[in-house]
């Protein structure tokens, strides 16, 4: 059924393409191979590499392959598209159309599966962000990409969202209504969730960011985690989150000069939520640093309590190096030391390897 509901949707896409395409025109005036070539843009991504750990007593040590993503997006029209994206070492990432409204960026609507707005890493993308482990613990947990409650989400839901740049890109708003239940399944229950976003913009270099989620969710886990032990399978519980947090670059990033125009970068943010009747709390701050000629020190320091009663907290400090050898290509070596409360303290050591176009 879901094969069939993403076949349907392409199809659906290809053809109004074709059918906007030949309005006005004969068949043989088309040139079907130029015009798809204009109106569809191919884009991805690979990032594998190696990790050692000695996690909990137990030495790990093992080559990786994250990720292998390619997507799709369409101009069907000048305000209408459709982007699909599929992680070839997972599942189906992404289907979704947008429609811009108005004739500037002030208002587009947004129908599908994509990103929740939640937090300023959660909607960047894995190529850009600094660390190897991509994002914080509690951006993490708290956008759905590793929680056993929220099940199997990389930070991704099903949904309808309105967005857009008002006063000369000063202000960026995000809202959406969505399923609260994750990737390529349907909603667990009859409620939904409300995320938005408020960026404000007063510089070039800076953006200050509030983000919140309001729901309920629907546990998918087969067993209860020890830091929410009251939560069932099946259990319909209160789901909120919010975020405040900001960025400064020290300049904007050139493609074409990857390796001379580097900014300088930080990152924080503190989030906060609420799962049933337990309390998280946490934050972090990232930076990069370019020193010579494509490389750049990568720091990070991350807190995040899982429940605030059980003091279930957890704090990792991250230093490294990346190297950028071409455009969105990188090498990147990192090492870890995380402190626990719940576990034994433990080291983590990263390598990688990027390559996108």
């Amino acid at each position: 059924m879901k094969q069939t509901l993403l076949k349907a949707s392409v199809c659906g896409v290809m053809l109004a393409m074709c059918l906007t395409t030949a309005h006005g025109q004969q068949q043989n005036d088309i040139d079907w191979m130029k015009e798809l070539s204009e109106r569809i843009t191919l884009n991805g991504y690979a990032q594998a590499g190696y990790a050692y750990s000695d996690q909990n007593g137990k030495t790990m040590s093992t080559f990786n392959l994250k990720r292998t993503l390619l997507w799709a997006k369409a101009r069907i029209t000048d305000r209408w598209s459709f982007l699909f994206m599929h992680d070839f070492n997972s599942v189906v990432q992404e289907f979704y159309t947008d429609y811009r409204v108005t004739r500037n960026n002030a208002l587009t609507v947004r129908l599908g599966q994509f990103k929740n707005s939640l937090s300023l890493e959660n909607p960047m993308s894995p190529t850009t962000l600094e660390l190897v482990d991509v994002c914080s613990q509690a951006v993490t947990c708290y956008s759905g990409c590793y929680d056993p409650l929220y099940g199997l989400n990389y930070g991704r839901d099903i949904g309808l969202e309105i967005y857009g740049n008002l006063f000369n890109d000063v202000i960026h708003y995000e809202l959406a209504v969505m399923n609260g239940q994750g990737i390529n399944v349907k909603d667990g229950n009859t409620d939904k969730d409300i995320i938005a976003k408020l960026e404000v913009r007063p510089t070039d270099e800076l953006r200050i960011v509030a983000s919140g989620q309001k729901g309920r969710g629907h546990a998918v886990n087969e067993s209860t985690v020890d830091w929410n032990p009251t939560l069932r399978k099946g259990d319909d519980y209160r789901r909120d989150r919010y975020t405040i947090g900001a960025e400064w670059k020290s300049g904007h990033y050139a493609p074409g000069q990857y390796k001379e125009a580097r900014p300088v970068s930080i990152r924080a943010e503190w989030l906060g939520g609420k799962d049933g009747d337990v309390g998280s709390m946490g934050g972090y701050v990232t930076t990069a640093i370019p020193l010579y000629k494509g490389i750049d020190a990568v720091a990070s320091v991350d807190y995040f309590d899982r429940n605030t009663d059980m003091k279930y907290r957890q704090t990792q400090a991250t230093a490294g190096l990346q190297y950028w050898f071409y455009k969105k290509c990188r090498l990147q070596l990192q090492y870890t030391r995380t402190w626990s409360k719940y576990q034994k303290d433990y080291n983590w050591l990263q390598g990688q390897v990027q390559v996108a176009f």
